[in-house]
């Protein structure tokens, strides 16, 4: 037996994970009404498009969100900086832009509340959005390391 959702519990229940793992009320910006759901064979939401460009998948493992540049952008409009940012040196800039991962020399600021494992934007100084990706460290831990990986780039603005 299939289990029949309607589209607005499936849009409310992506907004409801927003909310809970970005703080505030950022699901009604992040996942806006007439978004489009691919389900697993299972009937699990799996991944979050809007207008044809995917926006977020949720994880099967703990179902947390991993947010595509698309919905890194629509997040970004949604909260003010700091939050949830990674700024890196403009020097870097381009390589980030381009999907490289942000080795912890380069971040020049990092909103102190960033747990490893959360999704972060990685931003430029001017808080243009470079990337968006996966926080392998702290946000206290990304200023004080001179050496290793700082956050593990999923999708950068230029990327093909």
């Amino acid at each position: 037996m299939s289990t029949v959702y309607s589209e607005n519990s499936l849009i409310r229940r992506v907004q409801t994970i927003a909310d809970y793992q970005f703080g505030g009320l950022c699901g009604t910006g992040l996942f806006p009404e007439g978004c489009e759901f691919m389900l697993s064979t299972t009937g699990r939401i799996r991944q979050i498009l809007y207008e044809k460009r995917r926006l977020a998948t949720v994880r099967a493992q703990d179902g947390r969100l991993t947010l595509g540049i698309e919905g890194a952008r629509r997040l970004q409009a949604c909260l003010p900086p700091p939050h949830y940012r990674v700024t890196v040196t403009e020097e870097v800039a381009e390589f980030i832009a381009d999907g490289k991962n942000v080795f912890a020399k380069h971040v020049v600021a990092a909103d102190p509340d960033i747990r490893c494992g959360d999704e972060v934007l990685v931003v430029a100084g001017d808080d243009r959005l470079l990337a968006c990706g996966t926080a392998i460290l702290s946000g206290a831990e990304m200023l004080a390391f001179n050496y290793g990986g700082a956050v593990k780039v999923r999708q950068g603005s230029e990327a093909r």
